[in-house]
């Protein structure tokens, strides 16, 4: 797999080419009247709320970001390089929001409900035991689903003819902090988690690398503005921003026979979001956006989307790690338009995946980029698979010590090493974990009364619901 992974990509762009204190009191979440910092939930509302009796000193501060900055508010300058201690935190509860997607994930196409979560909305984060898992709440799931071609290289569909549903997938979900922490906080933050794929990298030649005009995710002023003379041949014009293809369909297609995917998961998120504002309307309010992989691209291009169609007024960014590109330069260019959208990409250093597209097919680099090496930890293997550089948690362990490319690896946070091997065996044998170590118990199966061992179905909260 290790060399057809990278044979594929080089295939694809030729084929395509012809075609401290302050730090703990301050980032954990201090609040006072007018000056609020802090960041919720990093270890439970117990442990990281603390009230500091007065106001900082200005110098004070200024050492510290504020919450729209940990967001990109300046293009996170001064906090890469060191990468500084609040944003690792902020970052890594996004990866751990994303790896929730791959655990929850019923992947057994033996099971009636291969496709969708194992765990319901209410018990969601207990479930997947995340971190601080009380200080937020799961307000909602999302489905996908794609014409064949993708659906078969992306999806995952159940052999059982009593499936839950026969074309959707479960995509990722819509959280939010509690209306305790958000007290704390003086703030609801709203984190929308798309799921990567749990297929191989044969998923790369399905999609291709094929542009498609994004006309559909602009508002009209702003297209009529791009398009003039409305041409039909716009999917030409290197002023027109494009995408990828293959993203924008899982993004946009919808499915009339499916409870699930009646509406697209575009329409689902957007529904969903103008749900929230209008809920929290009396609120400081922020949208974080995240994914790994696939996931990646689905968090930047439905960043871009929320903004492009009227969420101005509040912060947005995208927080993603190993992404592929999405788009031509055209929109990357209307993306940074607006003030308050910001995208931070982490990537490892030698990850293939973010080299597709190439930009030789006239795709550009979205965002800010914090670029880490897995090969500066001393605690994993010199892996010669690509599919181990991609890892999300080999990543996350490396934000968690990651101390530049010229300082020394060391973790500046608490973090399980046996995580790394969550669906890897990346961690050297040292340590004596076992790989992939994240399974269902006996794989979902129980002995019922008569004997038999069956596929046990999932209990009455955890049965997958339709959204609309």
């Amino acid at each position: 797999m290790d060399l057809s992974l990278a044979m594929t990509i080089v295939e694809m762009t030729a084929r395509h080419w012809f075609r401290g204190w302050l730090g703990v009191v301050i980032e954990l979440g201090v609040v006072w009247e007018g000056c609020r910092a802090g960041l919720g939930g990093g270890e439970g509302l117990n442990h990281w709320w603390t009230i500091w009796p007065t106001c900082p000193s200005s110098r004070q501060a200024q050492s510290e970001p504020t919450w729209p900055e940990l967001l990109g508010s300046n293009n996170w300058e001064g906090l890469l390089q060191p990468l500084n201690l609040s944003l690792r935190r902020l970052i890594l509860r996004c990866g751990d929001f994303c790896q929730a997607t791959y655990d929850a994930f019923n992947n057994d196409q033996n099971s009636k409900y291969a496709g969708s979560s194992r765990y319901g909305k209410n018990s969601f984060f207990h479930k997947v035991m995340l971190e601080s898992a009380s200080d937020y709440q799961v307000y909602c799931f999302l489905y996908a689903t794609a014409k064949v071609d993708i659906a078969e290289a992306l999806f995952l569909h159940s052999l059982s003819r009593e499936a839950w549903d026969r074309e959707s997938n479960w995509i990722g979900y819509i959280a939010v902090t509690t209306d305790e922490v958000s007290r704390a906080l003086g703030r609801r933050e709203v984190y929308i988690v798309w799921r990567g794929t749990s297929r191989n990298y044969e998923w790369l030649n399905v999609l291709g690398a094929r542009q498609e005009s994004a006309e559909q995710l602009l508002r009209p002023k702003a297209w009529k503005k791009m398009n003039p003379d409305d041409s039909s041949s716009s999917d030409e014009d290197e002023n027109v921003p494009k995408v990828m293809k293959g993203w924008l369909t899982i993004y946009v297609s919808n499915d009339p026979n499916s409870s699930f995917t009646k509406l697209s998961a575009r329409n689902q998120l957007l529904a969903k979001i103008n749900a929230l504002r209008d809920q929290y309307k009396d609120e400081n309010l922020s949208i974080t956006l995240t994914g790994h992989s696939l996931g990646s691209s689905l968090a930047i291009l439905s960043a871009f989307d929320i903004v492009e169609n009227g969420v101005t007024d509040i912060p947005v960014s995208a927080i993603v790690f190993g992404s592929p590109e999405v788009g031509n330069k055209a929109f990357n260019k209307r993306l940074n338009h607006f003030p308050n959208l910001n995208v931070l990409h982490i990537k490892n250093k030698i990850d293939l995946i973010p080299l597709y597209p190439s930009p030789l097919l006239g795709y550009s680099k979205t965002g800010i980029e914090l670029k880490i090496d897995h090969r500066k930890s001393p605690n994993l293997k010199d892996s010669k698979n690509p599919s181990d550089w991609h890892n999300l948690q080999a990543m996350l362990h490396v934000v968690a010590g990651w101390n530049g490319k010229d300082g020394d690896f060391e973790l500046k946070v608490k973090r399980s090493l046996a995580l790394v091997n969550k669906s890897s065996a990346i961690l050297k044998d040292e340590y004596l974990i076992p790989g992939s170590w994240w399974i269902e118990k006996n794989k979902g199966l129980v002995l019922d009364e008569n004997g038999e061992w069956i596929l046990a179905p999932p209990s009455d909260e955890d049965q997958p619901v339709p959204e609309f």
